[in-house]
């Protein structure tokens, strides 16, 4: 039977690569979309969504849009990495609109629908999860897997020393996700490791459309490579999430996990309990050591190979 997926996306150009991987697999029916700020405007990441589908002949995949800014702080884009308005490459302008409810009662009316059937992959700042989940307290019960890629929780952030830009985003509703949701979470602990290979991009580049414009969306800032990898590739950190929800490339341990809120410069890092030090009472160091329950699973070793192998094989049936 074929997963059936919600994907919640800001989409830049790695959120574009996941819906191209998951639009392009056997095993999956991408049940729907629904659409945040964060790489961009709500209003480009959902343009960007749109033209996505109108691209790869979707259409038929209902859009929601959600929320156009996080819960407490203002907005902050991540164009300068995506490119101007969000995303690179040449995409077609859509035929089609944003259905007429709200992200959150979107995504609540998918968990009424689909059920345990349901996995839901939120690959942008998690603000249209948490209200859907405030909304729908059962929702984490009522579906399958609840996958986040963000957080960061045994590595340095890619927007501050700590923290992930998703959840520096909106920790707030990071927050609420981790204490209310047991997600999945993918951070940079692996998708930092998710690079493809030159090649790939060549045969990409080489190919007729839609590929020619696919390639584009590999195309990343320089000074951005050789700062956070070392390498000329680039890390294709959503991608990972629909590999893992497509061929199981990933590796889980549970942990107590908190999302910091605070205004100092820990914001929107991931405070995990690798040491099994706090106690479940009061919520500080315990001379009985006591463990907080698992507030989620952290993903801790990728399959990098089988990564490539995935996203080749999704990838290149748009050949």
């Amino acid at each position: 039977m074929r997963k059936k997926v919600h994907l919640d996306v800001d989409t830049g150009n790695d959120d574009a690569i996941l819906l191209a991987m998951m639009l392009a697999a056997e095993d999956v029916d991408v049940v729907g979309v629904s659409t945040v700020c964060g790489n961009s405007t709500l209003t480009n990441t959902t343009q960007n969504t749109l033209s996505i589908l109108e691209l790869f002949d979707r259409t038929d995949v209902p859009v929601a849009k959600g929320a156009e800014r996080p819960f407490v702080r203002e907005h902050h884009d991540a164009e300068w990495v995506h490119g101007e308005n969000g995303i690179r490459g040449d995409l077609p302008d859509p035929s089609t609109s944003p259905v007429d409810q709200t992200a959150m009662e979107f995504i609540c009316k998918q968990v009424e629908t689909y059920g345990h059937r349901l996995t839901i992959a939120a690959v942008g700042p998690l603000t249209n999860i948490a209200l859907a989940i405030a909304n729908r307290p059962t929702l984490p019960d009522d579906i399958d897997e609840l996958y986040l890629m963000g957080g960061a929780a045994h590595t340095h952030g890619n927007i501050t020393p700590v923290a992930e830009f998703n959840f520096w985003g909106d920790p707030e509703a990071a927050s609420r996700v981790m204490q209310d949701g047991f997600p999945r979470m993918v951070g940079l602990d692996v998708t930092n490791q998710a690079t493809v290979l030159p090649e790939f991009i060549d045969k990409l580049e080489d190919a007729s459309p839609p590929l020619d414009t696919v390639a584009d969306w590999f195309d990343y800032p320089d000074e951005l490579m050789n700062t956070e990898y070392g390498t000329n590739v680039p890390a294709i950190h959503d991608g990972v999430v629909g590999a893992d929800i497509i061929g199981n490339i990933l590796d889980y341990e549970s942990y107590y996990m908190e999302v910091d809120t605070t205004e100092g410069p820990s914001r929107g890092a991931v405070i995990c309990d690798v040491l099994e030090t706090m106690d479940t009472e009061v919520n500080v160091v315990s001379e009985d050591r006591n463990r907080f329950s698992p507030t989620g699973d952290v993903a801790e070793s990728i399959d990098i190979d089988h990564f490539r192998e995935i996203m080749s094989q999704t990838i290149l049936k748009y050949s």
